[in-house]
């Protein structure tokens, strides 16, 4: 590689919000949100994560992925900038399109929650497979605060910890605690440091094993729930951009939140 292809490629990998890297002798690949302290899932963000699980999922000898954020907080969500109506098709797509991407992926995918951990950022988390959290995380799905719905998270959620606590999540706008989302199911395990929890039981149980057999084996206990959300997710993209984004209260809580006032509700 010339000097300047080199140099063209440390200035990308310089300029995007996520750090990737191949560790555990290529056995496990590392994504980190790299836009602390927010961590917005964005259309940068989203982009950089797709290119990046495009390139290295196939690899034969990989075993997991961990997913982890720079900062204090996982991520405070998705931009509501891009959640407007001239921009918001695009960017649900692409959400989704990641979501999937998870949902599907041929090996188990960790995550490790520090802090704040909302809207679109836990429609990403709970896509994966476990979830190792701080003391200190909080989750949740504001969505509807804004007078919108969080369309991911209403095909995850119901999966992960039942259709009851999902709903109480979803219509509530409230957040959880650690320990909350531990005794619901949505936490896998709780630990003072999630990276370092996440990396033992990838070297405890994840890197021993096949890396070909662990495939079969995530394909065998997630088939049905990735032909499910695949399916619902097509529903609630369609209820999201069709019907609700032309009513008057999801315009006017996003351009609320964006104008830093009260909203004014017509329940329309």
């Amino acid at each position: 590689m010339s000097q300047a292809a080199t140099q063209a490629q440390q200035t990308a990998a310089a300029d995007s919000p996520l750090k990737v890297s191949l560790e555990r002798d290529g056995r496990l690949l590392k994504l980190t949100l790299a836009r602390p302290k927010a961590n917005i899932v964005d259309a940068a963000m989203i982009g950089a994560l797709l290119q990046a699980l495009d390139q290295h999922l196939k690899e034969p000898h990989l075993r997991g992925v961990l997913l982890t954020a720079e900062g204090p907080h996982f991520s405070f969500g998705a931009s509501v900038d891009e959640h407007m109506p001239d921009s918001c098709a695009q960017m649900l797509k692409s959400l989704h399109a990641l979501v999937l991407k998870l949902v599907e992926s041929p090996v188990p995918v960790l995550v490790a929650v520090r802090g704040q951990c909302l809207g679109g950022g836990l429609e990403v988390v709970a896509a994966c497979n476990l979830i190792f959290a701080a003391p200190n995380a909080q989750l949740g799905q504001p969505e509807i605060k804004l007078a919108v719905f969080a369309p991911a998270a209403s095909c995850l959620l119901p999966e992960r910890i039942g259709q009851a606590q999902a709903e109480d999540l979803l219509f509530s706008g409230r957040s959880v605690s650690a320990e909350e989302a531990h005794l619901m199911g949505l936490v896998s395990v709780i630990a003072e440091d999630p990276d370092q929890a996440a990396l033992e039981y990838f070297d405890k149980h994840l890197a021993p094993v096949s890396a070909s057999t662990l495939r079969y084996a995530v394909r065998a206990a997630r088939q049905d729930t990735a032909l499910r959300i695949r399916a619902k997710i097509s529903f609630v993209e369609k209820l999201y951009l069709d019907e609700m984004m032309k009513t008057h209260d999801s315009v006017e809580g996003l351009t609320a939140f964006i104008e830093k006032r009260q909203p004014t509700w017509q329940d329309r």
